[in-house]
């Protein structure tokens, strides 16, 4: 259990984050929109106002970013979204896959896409999509496995930046999420 917590309140809605050691030296407040209705909902209809208009598929990593990229999409009108998996599936026939490295998951995880997914990425315009982007490691790997495809990148977006990511000028954001030292 935690003991300290980092208040966050995006698009109007409020939450308490534990804050929690991932390494020896930092620590994050995790963030997780996975069950909460209210904040997807709140956060998806906050982004709908900041993406691009010209947006063919919105393309998100599975877990966390799975019900943001659900809700986004039926906001501007998609009939669908396309979810990278982290792993190749036995239904998959000539998967495209990535590796990816992220500041909540220890070592390398994959993403990858299947047949169906490549074909409504290739040659549309592609929002890729997370719930946090920290240090950008999933972001470039969904940006690695759309150009993959075929697609072209129009935006990159997420419920928060955390830490540096907040500086980027490349990434749509709603909130900044500091990073924390380890205790």
């Amino acid at each position: 259990m935690a003991d300290r917590y980092y208040r966050l309140t995006v698009a109007g809605v409020t939450r308490e984050l534990p804050i929690l050691n991932v390494t020896d030296t930092l620590a994050i407040a995790g963030f997780v929109m996975l069950g909460d209705v209210e904040l997807v909902d709140a956060c998806a209809a906050e982004m709908a106002r900041h993406v691009p208009q010209d947006i063919d598929v919105i393309l998100t990593a599975e877990t966390k970013g799975i019900p943001f990229a659900a809700e986004l999409a039926k906001r501007i009108g998609q009939k669908r979204y396309v979810v990278a998996r982290k792993s190749v599936k036995a239904y998959m026939e000539h998967p495209l896959w990535v590796k990816d490295v992220s500041i909540t998951t220890e070592g390398e995880q994959m993403l990858c896409l299947d047949g169906p997914d490549i074909e409504r990425i290739k040659g549309h315009n592609v929002l890729l999509l997370d719930d946090v982007i920290s240090t950008g490691g999933s972001i470039q790997a969904l940006r690695e496995l759309a150009e993959q495809a075929g697609g072209r990148v129009i935006g990159q977006a997420a419920a928060l930046a955390e830490g540096d990511a907040a500086d980027r000028d490349d990434i749509i954001y709603l909130e900044k999420l500091p990073l924390f030292d380890a205790q």
